[in-house]
């Protein structure tokens, strides 16, 4: 039977190394999971029984089926409609924590989730990772082959867990982290909702005027002769106007806002975009916040479970969505790494408020940084609840003002030639 050599971890921390007789590699790490060890490594000795293939015979490959052998498992399933995603990220955590708490290791955690989890894309996810860690792979190298569910931060944060075993800290801080981003994406659709549904209720009760009861009035005021008055003539020269050059307008609006989409997603129109950001006074401010918000969560989270100051800086870079913010970030990032003070090189990003920089300096200088960071976060954190529910009344004031008038400007222009044509009737 071959014998195996390994290094892992109890519950407690303690890393150990020993051996054991197993019958294959997956049988050696389901032994280490039923004794309560998380495998850091696990190698077949090499004076050990191995399988032989029969006398004379050799396995023959193709080059293509040696290449597709040597890629992850993940990476060798074909793309489907159930491929796992971003959203299943928080899900995820959130029950590998639970089941960690309650004494399970990461491994048997995963392989548990694989088998009881009933929700497609989530269930795929776990298979997929137990698959690898079946294979003797560590739970942070598992996820690298999942790009698209976890980001580099979330997967080297997991892996400093593993290597300080303390895995289910790093997993609580990490969930709170990720519950607090989606709470404000919760907030910013919440706050756009109420003034979207207001302008395309106007927007429909207007159509409703100009193409419907507009063109009838017009009908029985011009058969019966009478002239229209000014308010209502500039309703139906508007009208006029919509049902002829409409369907050009809305075609070239369609074509306008996918154009400018398209030119959004390239870099040098998200650079133009987020630095037009800055400069209006409305949207400033905002941006601002967001901004200080991502660094000081991300790079509190990132400090306090063990990442170096330089790989947590460059991460924490990639967190930051105003493009001209990112790279005032990553100049003061080098200065820093040049020896220069995380408050001092922060002065010239011209991203933090003077108060923000004289608490992180404080911080700084009494070697408490993380928990500095961690007020200010919190601090923005309640500073764009409140920005976004001014914005939410200013928008939706603006919009119920504008439908008003021009319903209203609608309605007198309706009157005018109702009282319009009572006189051609008298007449």
């Amino acid at each position: 039977m071959p014998r195996f050599s390994y290094t892992a971890r109890d519950r407690a921390g303690v890393t150990s190394s020993a051996s054991l007789d197993a019958g294959s590699r997956k049988e050696a790490l389901r032994l280490l999971a039923a004794r309560g060890l998380s495998p850091v490594r696990i190698e077949e000795e090499s004076g050990s029984a191995r399988k032989a293939s029969p006398a004379g015979t050799k396995p023959v490959r193709s080059a293509g089926a040696e290449q597709q052998m040597k890629l992850p498992p993940a990476a060798r399933r074909r793309p489907s409609a159930q491929a796992p995603g971003r959203r299943e990220r928080l899900p995820f955590l959130t029950a590998l924590e639970d089941l960690t708490s309650s004494g399970l290791s990461a491994g048997e955690a995963v392989r548990l989730l694989s088998i009881r989890v009933k929700e497609p894309r989530l269930r795929a996810l776990c298979a997929g990772l137990w698959e690898r860690i079946g294979e003797g792979a560590s739970l942070s190298a598992a996820m690298t082959s999942y790009p698209d569910v976890f980001d580099t931060s979330s997967i080297n944060l997991i892996q400093a867990g593993e290597a300080t075993g303390s895995l289910n800290d790093v997993l609580k801080r990490l969930i709170s982290h990720l519950t607090e981003q989606r709470e404000l994406q919760r907030q910013l659709a919440s706050a756009l909702a109420y003034p979207v549904f207001m302008m395309v209720v106007a927007g429909g009760v207007i159509l409703f005027f100009l193409f419907f009861l507009l063109p009838r009035l017009q009908t029985l005021l011009s058969s019966l002769g009478g002239e229209l008055p000014t308010s209502t003539a500039i309703l139906v020269a508007i009208s006029d106007f919509a049902l002829r050059y409409g369907v050009i307008l809305v075609v070239a609006a369609v074509f306008g806002v996918i154009a400018s989409w398209r030119w959004y997603k390239t870099e040098p129109g998200r650079a133009s975009t987020d630095a037009l950001l800055l400069r209006v006074p409305f949207t400033a401010p905002f941006a601002v916040s967001q901004t200080v918000l991502a660094i000081s969560q991300t790079l509190s989270v990132l400090l306090e479970n063990g990442i170096t100051t330089a790989e947590a800086l460059k991460m924490t870079a990639r967190q930051i969505t105003n493009r001209v913010h990112r790279r005032a970030f990553e100049d003061a990032t080098s200065r820093i790494l040049e020896g220069e003070s995380l408050s001092t090189a922060w002065v010239r990003t011209q991203c933090f408020p003077d108060l923000v920089l004289d608490q992180l300096a404080v911080g700084e200088n009494t070697g408490n940084i993380v928990p500095a960071l961690k007020k200010v976060a919190a601090s923005y954190q309640a500073r764009i609840t409140q920005q976004l529910n001014l914005a939410t009344r200013v928008i939706a004031s603006t919009v119920l003002l504008g439908v008003f008038t021009f319903v209203g400007f609608i309605a007198f222009a309706i009157v005018s030639a109702v009282f319009q044509l009572s006189a051609s009737f008298n007449r």
